[in-house]
């Protein structure tokens, strides 16, 4: 198991990727284990509210994220030095991340369903992070032999069919299918020949006088949002805390005279 390390993680410099990403997750659990205490109003743990003003945790985020993202530069892919740095950034983009829907809403929806953004990036950033210590490259070029990288015009033909296929799985509204395809073509190709999801841009302009495809393509997200949104809630649940249910609004009975 250690020659396995030395040989995998140490040797290549992947030692202060592992580290990030450990401390990306950890952070994340930690941070929305914490939380979860703090709204069950259990524990010793207090939202910090110095003069009455809400610091969220996306804050001391950014600083260690910057921090950590500079010093990792700056300290290359081995020594101490790169290993600091890379639990810096990886526990600050962890803070960052977590409060994700915040950011992009400019509003205080941790708890809400816009929150569910939060979990779903962070989710998908371990997942990127994961392909790329396995050995992933971007667009697909490890997959290319010496050979193969030594003739620019296959490597140039390679890059560009990958890109476009990333773009056009883009625009069909399969945005992490198209992220995960720039480390996976496999993926790019799946996305980018099944058909758009309703509402995309290529829905849009496509479809616009197909009214068949238009059909298919809302019966199949239809579908597939029906097998496994129910799965998808319950895990990003399980893992994060579910959001606030809104009040039930009671029907409102008409008066003497009717509405």
């Amino acid at each position: 198991m250690g020659q396995w390390f030395h040989d995998n993680i140490t040797e290549p410099g992947k030692l202060p990727m592992l580290l990030a990403l450990a401390a990306f997750v950890l952070t994340f659990l930690i941070t929305r284990t914490v939380t979860r205490l703090i709204r069950a109003g259990r524990g010793p743990f207090r939202n910090v509210t110095p003069g009455g003003l809400h610091i969220h945790h996306v804050v001391p985020g950014v600083i260690l994220t910057v921090v950590g993202g500079f010093g990792a530069v700056g300290s290359g892919r081995h020594g101490w030095a790169a290993a600091v740095f890379a639990v810096l950034f990886g526990t600050g983009a962890g803070l960052v991340l977590d409060e994700f829907a915040l950011i992009v809403h400019l509003d205080d929806v941790y708890w809400t369903e816009e929150g569910r953004r939060s979990v779903e990036v962070v989710v998908l950033a371990t997942a990127l992070a994961l392909l790329v210590l396995g050995g992933f490259s971007p667009l697909g070029v490890d997959t290319l032999s010496a050979d193969e990288r030594q003739n620019r015009t296959t490597l140039l033909v390679t890059l560009l069919v990958n890109f476009l296929l990333v773009l056009v799985a883009f625009l069909k509204g399969k945005p992490i299918t198209a992220l995960i395809g720039v480390l996976v073509p496999f993926v790019a190709v799946f996305g980018a020949v099944r058909l758009a999801r309703p509402g995309s841009p290529w829905a849009r302009r496509c479809y616009r006088n197909r009214h068949r495809a238009r059909a298919r393509a809302r019966l199949r997200a239809y579908r597939h949002d029906r097998r496994w949104n129910g799965p998808r809630r319950r895990f990003q649940d399980l893992i994060a805390g579910a959001p606030d249910r809104l009040p039930s609004r009671t029907p409102r009975s008409p008066g003497p005279g009717g509405d």
